[in-house]
């Protein structure tokens, strides 16, 4: 952690934003990063991105909002000049646009969008950011579509940084890296930076589990106009989310909104003092 940054203010602002975010959805691996660590990540990412436009290729975590707040508080000061997220949870979307209509922070905004759909046509972003789906059961397909939909984003030319599982006692994510280390190739693409094993998670079955920040950047001169299409390929989408869990939800809807900072009604109930009734 750099010298310059209010660590206290920090966690605090982190804290603020993880009150307000929607609880994850296991069956389509949400699944979120640990406080400290999203308090490094948003440093990085602030850093990193740092006067950019950068699109958020699904956001579960939310770091884009910690990021986006970490420079609104003047915690930071550096940070990306507009941030997007693209995320199929309309949860995510409503609370993103909640958040940053209350904080007044006007360099964010989401989109509902699905990564299995065409990437919608905009102007070409400068970097990309996402923490997919780790592909443990399908070779690491499923992280190469989100990476895919970031080249997409940028007209194949700027940098990406993949959150990726990486664990030196497990053959699985070694098998991803590879793999999207070839695919980051493929697509004129290459490895320019590694952070191993940063991030922890709040992971049931795996609470050792760690994952890295894999930065690819393009070859000069590599940008085209995307020819982006719908991702419908059965081998692409087996396992999508894990053993036996294809994509079948095109978005995940709101049908309330719920204040994730106080306990929901439907957790408690009240046994009143005599006479009360």
């Amino acid at each position: 952690m750099a010298n310059d940054i209010d660590l206290k203010a920090a966690i605090n602002a982190v804290s603020d934003v993880v009150q307000n975010r929607p609880r994850p959805l296991r069956e389509f691996d949400q699944i979120y990063m640990k406080t400290g660590d999203m308090v490094m990540q948003s440093e990085f990412v602030s850093r990193w991105a740092d006067g950019k436009r950068l699109a958020f290729i699904g956001d579960g975590d939310a770091i884009s909002v910690c990021t986006a707040y970490f420079s609104a508080k003047e915690i930071l000061g550096t940070g990306p000049r507009h941030i997007t997220v693209f995320d199929f949870d309309e949860r995510i979307v409503r609370g993103i646009h909640r958040f940053a209509e209350h904080e007044g922070i006007e360099n964010l905004d989401a989109v509902l969008y699905n990564c299995l759909d065409a990437f919608p046509d905009a102007e070409p972003f400068d970097c990309f950011y996402t923490n997919p789906p780790w592909g443990a059961s399908n070779d690491g397909e499923s992280v190469k579509v989100f990476t895919q939909r970031g080249m997409e984003a940028l007209h194949f030319e700027g940098e990406g940084a993949i959150v990726i599982a990486d664990d030196s006692d497990l053959a699985w994510p070694k098998q991803v890296l590879h793999s999207v280390q070839e695919f980051a190739i493929e697509n004129d693409f290459f490895v320019s930076r590694m952070m191993p094993q940063l991030h922890s998670y709040h992971l049931d079955d795996a609470p050792d589990l760690k994952s890295c920040n894999l930065i690819i950047s393009s070859l000069p001169g590599s940008g085209r106009a995307p020819a982006s299409e719908a991702i419908r390929d059965a081998e692409v989408l087996e396992h999508f989310y894990g053993k036996s869990a294809s994509p079948y939800v095109r978005y995940v809807r709101e049908t309330r909104r719920l204040d994730y900072g106080k306990a929901n009604e439907s957790e408690y109930e009240f046994e009143l003092l005599e006479g009360q009734d």
